[in-house]
């Protein structure tokens, strides 16, 4: 929605762009991609652009269905992206990862997480 956007004047040469007209620039909102730890031990990687309102939803059972038959979820992990695309982009890439590399970047274990990112042709 356009009220929802912030729009930079230095973008706008010196101009005022009144309420309620698009630009031929889109300016992209925030987003974050996150990591739940689901009561049966499972995994559920998500984005959104409210990190809050998002953790709120899965708690109350609405939307995911895994976190729905699943919960009460816990919040292992969050990254945050200066566009939204980039979020959602971060999930789908953690969605088709292992559990053990998920398990690894959750616990901030780099040097594991490239071993496990390296091709089998690549490992000693």
């Amino acid at each position: 929605m356009v009220e929802d956007l912030e729009i930079e004047a230095s973008n706008c040469s010196g101009l005022e762009i009144p309420n309620g007209l698009e630009t031929t620039e889109r300016i992209m909102k925030q987003g974050y991609t996150y990591i739940l730890k689901c009561s049966n031990d499972s995994y559920y990687t998500g984005s959104t652009i409210d990190i809050d309102r998002r953790l709120l939803q899965h708690q109350n059972g609405e939307d995911a269905n895994h976190t729905k038959k699943h919960g009460p979820v816990e919040l292992v992990y969050l990254e945050h992206f200066q566009h939204v695309s980039d979020a959602f982009k971060r999930e789908k890439k953690i969605q088709g990862w292992s559990r053990v590399k998920k398990e690894a970047l959750i616990n901030g274990d780099f040097n594991q997480l490239i071993e496990l990112s390296k091709a089998i042709w690549e490992k000693e």
